[in-house]
């Protein structure tokens, strides 16, 4: 079968999904991305390379991760007794993670096949058609990794699965146009209205992603816009982003509240977190900012 040999770097496949599209769903998490959130939750989804996360409570000192890895980087300090992970001699080839039975390191990223994948999603596709599911590509930025989306979203249209991708779309318009066929619903991140502001909490200015938007709508594909609501951050963005995406045309736009959930990543990647003032909105808040968008005539949700 065509497609099903091509090769991609994954993190993570969370079945059962209910919060990546309609009915119930397989989410799969490409690894990659080209854009540098402040307030990402998923840290590990950034770098293209497979990660080692470390929990030291978990770690139980059996010096099997200092056999197993062949660069040195897993040590413990000779006066403290402290376990050291030195991330500039990380390779990345995880085989601490998989001799370490305590699960105090935990490789995140693998590379796998279209085939291997499509079996995963395989397994659930009887909920996907009782209930109108699907599988959602998700990252990091899917779109990153192009030939890979592009034999997923092959082999699940041979086996008439419901597709969506979740891109925040700062790609070339290329990547769309091979894709735009094979694909049922974008789910289309908006982080900004003002390409500064965009540029400063993501590290990208927001012209190509506004542009490609446009360009999705203009081709009649089903697009659910979401703008994640990071209070003290891009709160003040909301009424321009409104205003950016009344005149286009979507399914609906769904408004992400900030979470907390992932702080606990950075830690384990000793990655620094970049929105330690980043609050929770409070319901009151999502509720006024639903229906600022309504008032515009765009159907809009909160979370």
């Amino acid at each position: 079968m065509e497609h099903i040999d091509t090769p991609g770097t994954i993190f993570n496949i969370q079945k059962f999904s209910v919060h990546d599209g309609p009915g119930v769903r397989t989410a799969v998490f490409f690894k990659g991305c080209n854009l540098a959130c402040v307030w990402c939750h998923n840290p590990e989804s950034i770098s293209p390379r497979p990660q080692v996360e470390f929990y030291p409570d978990r770690c139980i000192g059996c010096g099997k991760c200092v056999e197993a890895c062949p660069t040195g980087a897993q040590r413990f300090d000779p006066i403290t007794g402290a376990h050291v992970v030195d991330r500039g001699l990380c390779e990345g080839c995880l085989s601490c993670a998989e001799t370490c039975y305590a699960g105090a390191l935990a490789g995140v990223g693998q590379t796998v096949t279209a085939g291997e994948v499509l079996a995963r999603i395989l397994d659930d596709k009887p909920y996907y058609d009782q209930s109108g599911g699907g599988v959602t590509f998700s990252g990091g930025e899917c779109m990153m990794q192009p030939a890979f989306l592009h034999a997923l979203l092959s082999l699940c249209r041979e086996h008439k699965i419901h597709t969506a991708v979740d891109t925040a779309g700062n790609v070339s318009w290329k990547w769309f146009e091979r894709i735009l066929p094979l694909t049922d619903l974008f789910l289309y991140d908006v982080k900004a209205a003002d390409s500064g502001t965009h540029r400063r909490l993501t590290g990208r200015g927001n012209e190509l992603i506004l542009e490609n938007l446009s360009r999705l709508s203009q081709q009649g594909a089903s697009i659910i816009v979401r703008v994640p609501f990071i209070k003290g951050y891009n709160d003040g963005e909301m009424e321009a982003i409104a205003r950016l995406l009344a005149p286009l045309t979507l399914q609906k736009v769904e408004i992400l509240p900030y979470h907390k959930l992932g702080n606990s990543k950075y830690t384990a990647l000793d990655l620094p977190n970049r929105a330690p003032l980043a609050q929770v909105p409070e319901p009151e808040l999502l509720d006024r900012t639903v229906e600022a968008f309504r008032a515009l005539g765009i159907p809009a949700c909160h979370t």
